[in-house]
């Protein structure tokens, strides 16, 4: 009985901390996915990505997402968005890192024929 009340507990604190991670790689996700959206319209560019990147880091919270660092980059065919940090800590000692990445084709207009 001794040994069962620990491991109790440590398997809540390990439940907790794949539920945060789970939560702020979602967070890294959407923030990928929408930094695309604004780099790649048609007249935006990486630092339009950048700032709705910082945007929805600040409406969706940064206490799951620790240190998040956002690369955003432009050519003349394709948009890429790259998002690095580390999930908040449950238990102590253990640094989960999470990445995510979006990329897609720049809009265009084309001329009609």
């Amino acid at each position: 009985m001794i040994f069962v009340l620990p491991l109790l507990f440590s398997v809540v604190l390990l439940l907790a901390q794949v539920t945060v991670w789970a939560h702020a790689r979602h967070i890294a996700q959407a923030t990928a996915s929408r930094a695309l959206v604004a780099a790649r319209a048609d007249g935006g560019s990486a630092a339009a990505g950048e700032q709705q990147a910082q945007a929805t880091l600040d409406q969706l919270g940064r206490s799951s997402l620790t240190g998040p660092e956002v690369t955003v980059t432009r050519d003349g065919d394709q948009a890429t968005v790259h998002v690095h940090g580390t999930a908040a800590s449950v238990i102590p000692g253990l640094r989960l890192g999470i990445d995510a990445d979006a990329a897609g084709p720049v809009e265009q207009r084309r001329p009609v024929p």
